[in-house]
């Protein structure tokens, strides 16, 4: 049953990724309606970023609190709706304001996948199960390329967010019908129930409790900023593929509408395997006896330093090769992924805890996803279109996100609060050096 699950986390992501990256295709076409330059496009495909990244702790937070089965429906059905109203736009500010609306519904949705993985799944399976839900971007973004400009083409850049902002709405009915946490669930057999808790000691998630997670110790925390941190470069970098990167294959190489659609899902389809490898590789590093920190830090590390090969794209004539070297960089960000996104679950102290933490690391994605497409823009503007640029500033974010994750990041539970006596307290079963 834990597939199951894990399987709706993945298609609610790639739900939500369809939705955010439906205006990054359709944004040539929008440019020509509503005459706005680049600036401002950059502007508008950062909208989404401002709430998205406001809302990441408190979401945090309502999942530790209420639980996945409650929060996330309610937020597919809130984001549904807004992506369905972009095709009421009239000018910019309309543009932005249903992006602001539709940031506030998307913000749950890492959290609460890093949440229903840690109820569902012991940890030497985190890593491969975060990568099975993680997989869901790169299919909202692949899928977005072909069906958004279909739908333009066919009937209108409107159109394709009616059709997108229904499927949410239809997630929500298999959702609310499958979903229970693991205790509670009428199809998870004794021996799957004792094979979750494996690993976990006497640290049972549950799916609601009445401690609160406070928000305080979290901030003083080095291990939080340093998750943080780390993200806010890797998003620097990754939000080029879903914001400028189809403006740039057709504004600066030259590629028509026609080819675009055909080969611009290329990258995010072969990050749909590399997201899968990297938490395979995770995992088997773990149950091969290595520490947490190697079998986590590894596929992070070689993934983002592999990625930084992006900057060598503004020098490359030949759209065949720039092509196999958007591929290798995207694959090698994907590759990354799913380590990462189990490090909420090794370093919370307490299963109520990891929803938070889990929102705090995806707050610095969304600062670096909020950063990068307006930085883009300006450039552009500044520069005569020339993204030579922003090419290398990603290639150098990514190299200083996996520095990060080398030096900085430490594998091992978040201290709890001191005793009162001046004695932190043990550290529990999960502590690694």
């Amino acid at each position: 049953m834990r597939w199951t699950i894990v399987g709706f986390s993945a298609l609610g992501l790639s739900i939500a990724y369809l939705d955010r990256a439906a205006l990054s295709v359709a944004m040539p076409f929008m440019a020509d309606d509503f005459k706005i330059s680049p600036a401002v496009e950059g502007v508008l495909l950062s909208a989404f970023f401002w709430t998205y990244a406001l809302f990441q702790i408190p979401s945090g937070w309502l999942l530790d609190r209420f639980g996945p089965r409650v929060i996330y429906p309610i937020a597919v059905g809130w984001w549904s709706i807004w992506t369905t109203a972009t095709t009421l736009a009239t000018g910019v500010g309309s543009v932005i304001a249903f992006r602001l609306g539709l940031g506030i519904g998307e913000a749950p949705v890492q959290p609460a996948n890093v949440k229903v993985v840690s109820q569902w799944f012991p940890r030497k399976e985190r890593a491969f199960a975060s990568s099975l839900f993680d997989m869901g971007q790169q299919i909202g973004t692949a899928l977005s390329v072909p069906i958004v400009t279909a739908l333009t083409l066919a009937a209108g850049w409107r159109m394709s967010f009616v059709v997108i902002g229904l499927a949410g709405l239809l997630w929500i009915v298999g959702w609310v019908t499958v979903y229970r946490p693991p205790e509670k669930h009428p199809r998870v057999s004794a021996t799957e129930l004792a094979h979750i808790r494996s690993g976990r000691g006497d640290m049972v998630a549950t799916e609601a409790t009445d401690a609160t997670v406070s928000w305080r110790p979290l901030l003083r925390d080095n291990q939080v900023w340093a998750l943080t941190t780390g993200y806010v470069f890797r998003s620097l970098a990754g939000t080029f593929f879903l914001t400028w990167y189809p403006s740039y294959l057709l504004d600066d190489r030259g590629f028509t509408e026609a080819e675009f659609g055909m080969v611009g899902a290329i990258p995010p389809i072969i990050a749909i395997g590399s997201t899968v490898l990297g938490g395979i590789v995770s995992d088997r590093m773990l149950a091969a006896g290595r520490s947490p920190g190697a079998a986590r830090k590894v596929p992070i590390v070689a993934g983002l330093g592999l990625s930084a090969c992006i900057g060598c794209a503004p020098f490359i004539e030949s759209n065949l090769v720039l092509m196999i070297v958007l591929t290798v960089s995207s694959a090698a960000h994907s590759f990354a992924g799913a380590a990462i996104l189990s490090l909420p679950a090794e370093v919370a102290s307490s299963p109520q805890s990891v929803g938070t933490v889990a929102g705090f690391q995806n707050f610095g994605s969304q600062i670096g996803s909020l950063i990068s497409p307006i930085a883009i823009g300006l450039f552009l503007t500044s520069s005569n279109g020339s993204y030579v640029g922003p090419l290398l500033g990603a290639a150098a974010s990514c190299l200083v996100s996996a520095s990060i994750y080398l030096f900085w990041v430490r594998v091992k539970p978040i201290a709890a609060p001191d005793d009162g006596l001046g004695t932190p307290a043990a550290p529990d079963e999960r502590t690694t050096s």
